[in-house]
């Protein structure tokens, strides 16, 4: 919901997107680096607009 990063996993993964939310707030609890992994991957992922068709 922030910058899409979890839909746009659930999108690839064929997964729903309510499970990659729910599985990543679990994992912040966890000790680890997932904050910046996603961060990373908001700056990396590639923006749904760019994808799309745009016909001429």
């Amino acid at each position: 919901m922030i910058a899409g990063v979890c839909a746009g996993l659930a999108r690839r993964f064929g997964l729903s997107v309510g499970l990659v939310r729910l599985l990543f707030v679990v994992s912040v609890i966890l000790p680890g680096s997932q904050v910046l992994v996603y961060a990373l991957l908001w700056l990396l992922m590639p923006n749904e607009d760019s994808y799309s068709y745009r016909p001429v």
